[in-house]
């Protein structure tokens, strides 16, 4: 795997802090790679506003990176958005038949940190059977894999209090 860059996306929610990853050589991240592309598209807009909303607010603002909302579990990571109905407080989140999966990992599953990948249009009943959206999770399985072997082997230290990652050396600027 090439080298990559672990950046902040979002980190002014109240629940949750989002980071995103960036290819060393690349001028834009996955998740933002994702919501440009579909956004552009009208086909997608609509489900991909909607996405960005489920993300920044139900998840930002008001529930946090909560089991319930992260339960579409695909080996490494996890699709966003849930599946099923789930109801959080008075709040139902029901997504049937959602046209876009954007991967996520949740550091730690227990923590407010949660990591942004990229996704795509799923276009049949499994990833495999959509030839882009197969490998963009194949991607995001190979990054969650190397963040998850950095936290393991001590290269990448989670703060849990500030909602923050560095490296063993203090830094933010994370390079894996």
């Amino acid at each position: 795997m090439n080298t990559f860059v672990l950046e902040i996306w979002d980190n002014e929610a109240g629940k949750c802090t989002f980071y995103t990853v960036r290819w060393a050589d690349a001028g834009e991240n996955e998740t933002d790679k994702f919501f440009n592309k579909y956004n552009a598209i009208p086909e997608w807009k609509g489900a991909t506003q909607q996405l960005l909303s489920f993300v920044l607010d139900s998840i930002g603002e008001d529930h946090g990176a909560i089991d319930s909302l992260f339960n579409r579990f695909e080996n490494e990571v996890v699709g966003l958005p849930n599946k099923g109905e789930v109801t959080v407080g008075e709040i139902v989140f029901l997504f049937p038949n959602f046209p876009l999966r954007l991967y996520a990992l949740r550091i730690n599953n227990r923590t407010d940190l949660v990591i942004l990948f990229n996704g795509g249009v799923k276009s049949s009943q499994t990833n495999q059977g959509s030839r882009d959206l197969n490998l963009k999770w194949r991607e995001a399985c190979q990054f969650a894999r190397r963040i998850e072997e950095a936290i393991r082997n001590g290269e990448l230290v989670v703060d849990k209090r500030k909602r923050r990652l560095y490296t063993d050396f203090g830094d933010e600027e994370i390079l894996l």
